[in-house]
């Protein structure tokens, strides 16, 4: 009984890390599949806020935990431009974590889908410095949808951050201030094979696109290939 313990225990300890990496190659290919599904809605993100962000982050399916009103986690990715000015083709993805308690009461028990819009270089260099809070570290406002930003108000157009869910097939702006994000440092290792910082990845080039995100990348590279923000 020993020694057949020992022997599952040893083949579990090998299993894990190729268990892990499918994990999340999951995560990437879900994270693609959430995007292509919201760009295909009718009244989606305007074109010209996605056109002027830096980084975007998709969530899929985050659920409410049910050990506490209101506490959440989900696992997603961040992709931003390349580039010293964030001018050029989106970057490999990282893997980030979002968390917190505000958001948690808007899921129920249904999952949902998040997509934030990172809409200026100051917005960007703080998610990838730390663990950041939105909405005090950096300003969160609930995104505008519809084919034009027309309906955009001052605090939205100040935002570092813009936020939307996707739930029961609805797509609308949404707080996440509250909240924070995160790189997932141990999802990026189980991806690239090595300690890698979201900066590292995504700003300073350190790795290639892995198989399960080229859909992801590849969809922003045609959705939008060129940065429109005033420089």
């Amino acid at each position: 009984m020993v020694r057949t313990l020992a022997v599952s225990a040893i083949a579990l300890l090998f299993a894990w890390p190729a268990y892990s990496q499918e994990k999340e190659k999951d995560r990437l290919e879900e994270a693609g599949t959430v995007l292509k599904e919201i760009f295909g809605m009718p009244d989606n993100i305007p074109q010209d806020l996605l056109d002027k962000a830096e980084c975007v982050v998709v969530f899929p399916s985050v659920k409410k935990l049910a050990f506490g009103v209101g506490a959440s986690y989900g696992r997603g990715v961040l992709v931003c431009r390349s580039g010293k000015d964030f001018t050029g083709p989106w970057s490999a993805p990282a893997m980030f974590a979002l968390e917190g308690g505000s958001f948690g009461l808007q899921l129920g028990g249904q999952a949902t889908d998040f997509l934030l819009l990172v809409m200026n270089p100051k917005g960007a260099e703080s998610i990838m410095g730390s663990k950041v809070k939105l909405g005090a570290d950096a300003s969160a406002a609930a995104g505008p949808k519809g084919r034009t930003a027309a309906a955009a108000t001052d605090i939205v157009m100040k935002a570092e951050i813009l936020s939307y869910s996707r739930s029961r097939g609805l797509f609308a702006g949404v707080s996440l201030e509250g909240s924070t994000l995160r790189s997932d440092g141990g999802a990026n290792e189980n991806i690239y094979g090595k300690e890698l910082s979201a900066r590292q990845i995504v700003r300073e080039g350190a790795v290639k696109t892995p198989p399960a995100g080229r859909a992801l990348v590849d969809l922003l590279n045609k959705r939008s290939p060129k940065n429109a923000s005033a420089r």
